[in-house]
């Protein structure tokens, strides 16, 4: 199954609530749902697919490895883990979550244990999140060109990230927009606001038809099914070139994902 370019993002989303957006989400239409370990949802992510009664080739379901698992000793158990909380045999695309804090475990060691748990059967996809350009060509050298199938990355009107999207693309890795929304930031937004006046939209799917448009997934999240319905929309949604030059205009370099562990950004 391709991955869907509409997702489900799951990030802060915690017990009933991450049930209930799952489900909720499934019964709209999403058939991609994005998770991570640290996320601490599996588990309750994994219910609600067996409560959708949705076959298991209608989804597409992404996991992050964690910082703590980057070793090869650890890993394979780690992503184990996670399948057996999703109650998957196979997840379809796994990512590591962020390069080594410090480097303390090389990108070598870690891609070639992702490498291995896809051979033995554990994910069907392999990939990266939060990787600058340094980190993806480290990675490039050790599974080659055309394995990495995504990078996940923070990406929306206020944070463009062009210098890692362009390597992206030079290198034909396909690329997920996280925090497409920026954490709602877009909806309060003078200019955005104008557009989807414009269009006779939410701001959210002017944002999101924007990153669709450029060929990126989106992984936006939302506990409201009425956000969530809107938010399938937005591929319908056809911008024009004085759109897309009032976005891009917006790029401040503000991103909101930094943890003190983060790599030194692009």
């Amino acid at each position: 199954m391709k991955m869907p370019a509409i997702g489900l993002g799951t990030f802060r989303l915690q017990g009933q609530t991450v049930i209930d957006s799952v489900l909720a989400g499934l019964e709209l239409g999403y058939r991609h749902i994005d998770t991570a370990q640290i996320y601490g949802n599996e588990t309750e992510i994994g219910l609600a697919l067996r409560q959708s009664g949705l076959a298991r080739e209608a989804l597409f379901v992404t996991t992050k490895i964690w910082t703590a698992n980057l070793a090869a000793s650890a890993l394979l158990d780690s992503l184990q883990a996670s399948r057996d909380a999703l109650g998957l045999e196979r997840l379809d695309l796994t990512l590591i979550h962020w390069p080594s804090p410090g480097d303390e475990i090389s990108v070598a060691e870690s891609m070639e244990a992702l490498a291995l748990a896809q051979q033995r059967g554990l994910t069907r996809m392999i990939g990266v999140s939060n990787f600058p350009i340094s980190h993806l060509r480290q990675a490039l050298d050790v599974v080659g060109a055309g394995a990495i199938a995504n990078q996940q990355i923070e990406i929306h009107p206020f944070l463009q990230n062009r210098k890692v999207r362009a390597f992206c693309q030079q290198m034909a890795i396909p690329v997920t927009a996280y925090m497409p929304l920026a954490y709602g930031k877009v909806m309060q937004d003078p200019v955005m606001q104008a557009l989807a006046d414009k269009h006779a939209c939410s701001p959210a799917r002017v944002a999101l038809a924007w990153l669709l448009e450029q060929g990126y997934t989106v992984i936006p999240s939302s506990t409201r099914r009425e956000n969530l319905e809107a938010n399938l929309m937005a591929a319908d949604l056809h911008l024009d070139d004085d759109d897309r030059v009032a976005i891009a205009a917006l790029d401040r370099n503000e991103r909101l994902a930094s943890p003190d562990f983060a790599p030194a950004w692009d």
